[in-house]
């Protein structure tokens, strides 16, 4: 069948966090399976788009109110990616250097949604599903069955995936003229908390709903940042399903991005051998237990957490430990996590940033990875924790939840519930003394290792919602 999945994000073309790792690799993984597979996106003046060639399919301009922005469809040449890649460019709105965190946002992404569905209206083949993700594209269900001028594609069925529902793209009635015509008598569709709500839109309007972990799914119908009426309310065309990773970029035994490969066999040489490059890398002792942080640096990661247990812990207990931090995010919490450099100079680093290269090392040379998330949809940092022999420390919630056993229960991570400072030094307390026993650390790990996160099980199920909309 023909998937059209849109998307603000996609690996390796633009990328914010796990939203785009899973739209690269789903798309990669269906395209294998023989289906034809297109992912849109914005074109950003980003690192791969820049080096990479593409011919321009269809040009034209789209209205938001009394404002035309000329835009262009551009289509990848040469196609590396295992899908066909299409990025909508218009100029005057996405011409910048970041994804997110412009005033004009709502505009930018209203703009592209539109564009897309312009271009898709002069197609004479349609494709059997739009995959649609998150809330920069969860007004395409809602334009495509009730824009006068999309008529043409109100019956190609809409499968919506909530990465993360904390984000929602809300936005005043003063912006309703952006919309295509409609039948105004449709606007009370638009409405949720007294303002337009984009995710809302695509929870009502679209013909079947997924979240990126089942455990995800129970917690926003209880605890869903506003939506939790509506969630409830559409759970009948809802479904969890675990994201997967990709075993072939993730594998130590020939990913060229670490210091030595190494496979289950010879797991503890290999990552002693990374550890200590790492180390080396970031002026730490590789004879300590080594904690690491990867991802974004926002309160809902707990990364704030992990500043506070810093500065509550003892010097002594401090140098009984490496902390590592990769990421960046909220520049506050960056600047407390520099600032703490010269505290614990020797047993503490950070890197802000993004830098793939080094997330592969990281989690090839750490012992243990913190997420102490307050919310995590589903959370893949654990899966290439497991895949790499570093064992999770994790608060359980969301996906984590449904992939962390801890170990006093025979699983391979630590695990524990309350998003507190309290509650991660006990965990970090517990991994330092599970460090202490290298024996049953090298079972634990072994067991993570043999764990299966590949995206088969999760292409079966986004498979079976496919056709059933169809249906």
């Amino acid at each position: 069948m023909e998937i059209i999945h849109i998307s603000a994000e996609c690996y390796p073309v633009a990328k914010v966090g796990g939203l785009a790792d899973v739209v690269g690799v789903l798309s990669n993984y269906q395209y294998k399976r023989g289906h034809s597979v297109k992912v849109v996106i914005p074109c950003y003046e980003t690192e791969f788009i820049q080096k990479n060639e593409f011919e321009t399919v269809f040009w034209s301009q789209v209205q938001l109110g009394q404002f035309h922005f000329p835009f262009s469809v551009l289509k990848g040449i040469n196609n590396d990616l295992g899908f066909d890649l299409y990025l909508i460019a218009i100029p005057e709105l996405f011409d910048r250097a970041d994804i997110y965190g412009y005033k004009d946002d709502i505009e930018r992404f209203l703009a592209f949604q539109k564009a897309f569905l312009d271009w898709l209206a002069t197609r004479k083949e349609l494709p059997e599903v739009i995959n649609c993700h998150d809330h920069h594209t969860s007004l395409i269900p809602f334009m495509m069955t009730y824009g006068r001028q999309y008529e043409k594609l109100k019956e190609i069925p809409t499968l919506l995936i909530v990465h993360n529902a904390l984000y929602q793209g809300q936005f005043g009635f003063d912006k309703l003229n952006y919309f295509p015509d409609y039948d105004l008598y449709k606007t009370h569709i638009l409405e949720w908390g007294g303002c337009i709500n984009s995710l809302a839109v695509g929870l009502k309007c679209a013909r079947a709903i997924t979240t990126v972990s089942p455990n995800y799914l129970n917690e926003i119908n209880d605890s869903g940042n506003g939506l939790e009426i509506l969630f409830n309310q559409v759970r009948y065309k809802s479904k969890g399903i675990l994201n997967g990773i990709d075993n072939e970029t993730w594998n130590p035994e020939n990913d060229s991005k670490i210091e030595f490969n190494y496979s289950i066999k010879n797991h503890h040489i290999g990552k002693q051998k990374n550890k200590e490059k790492l180390c080396d890398l970031f002026d730490l002792d590789p004879n300590k237990p080594l904690f690491s942080f990867v991802g974004r640096l926002f309160e809902e990661k707990g990364i704030d957490l992990l500043c506070e247990f810093l500065k509550k812990t003892t010097k002594e207990n401090a140098r009984k430990i490496n902390i590592l931090i990769l990421g960046s995010g909220n520049k506050e919490i960056e600047d407390q996590l520099s600032k703490l450099l010269t505290e614990f100079k020797g047993n503490y680093n950070v890197y802000i940033g993004f830098n793939e290269d080094l997330a592969h090392l990281i989690y090839a040379g750490s012992d243990f990875l913190l997420i102490p998330s307050r919310m995590e949809s589903c959370g893949l940092n654990q899966m290439y924790a497991y895949r790499y022999g570093a064992i999770p420390v994790v608060r359980s919630t969301g996906g984590l939840k449904d992939t962390v056993v801890d170990i006093s229960e025979d699983g391979c991570g630590i695990c524990f519930d309350q998003a507190t400072v309290t509650d991660i030094e006990i965990a970090i307390g517990r991994a330092v003394i599970l460090y202490k026993d290298q024996e049953k650390v090298n079972s634990i790990i072994k067991s993570g290792m043999m764990l299966d996160y590949s995206w088969e099980n999760a292409y079966q199920e986004y498979l079976k919602m496919y056709n059933l909309i169809i249906k």
